[in-house]
């Protein structure tokens, strides 16, 4: 987890929720993004705060340090490890949000192939996904090297039924206090490490086996599907 998620409403949905009452800075032209399939190492809509407030951006899923060139770049970040491994060491400080729809895991049910499932909240409100990433400059727009990674946590409750990782989902005022660039980094820590969202707030159900392929696209990848 995770490996594949949703994000198909406008740019301006996505800042809105955050209730910052103000205006944000978007490189995102805002039509609905209709992204029902989004795989690792593609642009994603991702959420972040500079010098002049909140900056919605695409940017590249999946970062890595210059100097792990062995290994492709991780598209999450272990919360247990984040804060003080020195893998991302560089990009903690850098914190954002992905805000997302929902997302896919695949469950081996004794089929020949396995069942993907779609994770979402229950009241219906996007996932508010604490990431970190080498960010797009103010003034210069997406670098080379710009990407990150969301953060991901334990599992609990019935969805350890589903995958033992999970998105480290943040309630509304937790994210703003993520976001901010005044919140501590050891505060920034706890937030992840104990305040994601609970297991209670979200519901899962079996979708199309098409959503394996990641070139297939389209609202029927999220409808439920009877077992």
């Amino acid at each position: 987890m995770c490996g594949r998620v949703a994000q198909y409403r406008y740019i301006d949905d996505y800042c809105a929720v955050l209730g910052l009452g103000g205006k944000w800075l978007s490189s995102i032209e805002n039509q609905p993004l209709d992204r029902y399939n989004v795989a690792p190492t593609t642009l994603v809509a991702l959420l972040h705060q500079a010098e002049d407030g909140l900056h919605a951006d695409l940017v590249r899923w999946g970062w890595r340090p210059h100097w792990a060139k062995d290994r492709a770049p991780p598209v999450n970040a272990r919360v247990e490890k984040v804060a003080h491994g020195p893998f991302f060491q560089a990009i903690w400080p850098h914190r954002a949000l992905c805000p997302i729809d929902g997302w896919f895991e695949w469950v081996d049910e004794g089929e020949p192939k396995k069942q993907p499932y779609f994770i979402r909240r229950k009241d219906g409100a996007p996932c508010l996904c604490a990431s970190i990433g080498q960010l797009p400059d103010a003034d210069e727009g997406l670098g080379e090297h710009d990407g990150f990674v969301i953060i991901t946590a334990d599992s609990a409750g019935g969805m350890v039924d589903i995958h033992d990782r999970r998105p480290v989902v943040l309630a509304q005022d937790l994210a703003r206090e993520w976001l901010d660039p005044a919140t501590p980094k050891e505060r920034a820590e706890q937030l992840v490490l104990h305040q994601g969202e609970p297991s209670e707030a979200f519901e899962w159900f079996r979708v199309d086996r098409a959503v394996g392929n990641s070139r297939n696209q389209g609202a029927h990848l999220i409808k439920p599907i009877i077992a």
